[in-house]
């Protein structure tokens, strides 16, 4: 295993396992769709928002709150994005 595959790896896991579902159901999609085609640098900024609270990363995403600044990037948006497919997929109306 390489030292991508690892850390591709050690990504999905802290998607998956955020401890809060709404997020797991959002984050977890998002990165097994998407993390392999990351860059490095993506692939920084989204490890450093999974730093942040689960709470706060969901309100982010669903935009009840605003986004600070160091986090409204590529990744959050790509992330909004998706949220809406990971609703139709599940079949639910919590997208938006």
């Amino acid at each position: 295993m390489t030292h991508d595959d690892t850390r591709l790896r050690r990504l999905k896991f802290r998607a998956w396992h955020r401890g809060f579902r709404e997020a797991d159901l959002i984050l977890g999609p998002f990165a097994d769709r998407y993390a392999h085609t990351l860059t490095d640098a993506q692939l920084d900024r989204i490890e450093a928002l999974f730093e942040q609270p689960d709470h706060d990363i969901y309100e982010w995403i669903v935009e009840r709150v605003p986004t600070p600044s160091e986090f409204d990037n590529d990744i959050m948006s790509m992330i909004k994005l998706f949220r809406f497919e990971a609703y139709e997929a599940r079949g639910d109306d919590h997208g938006g």
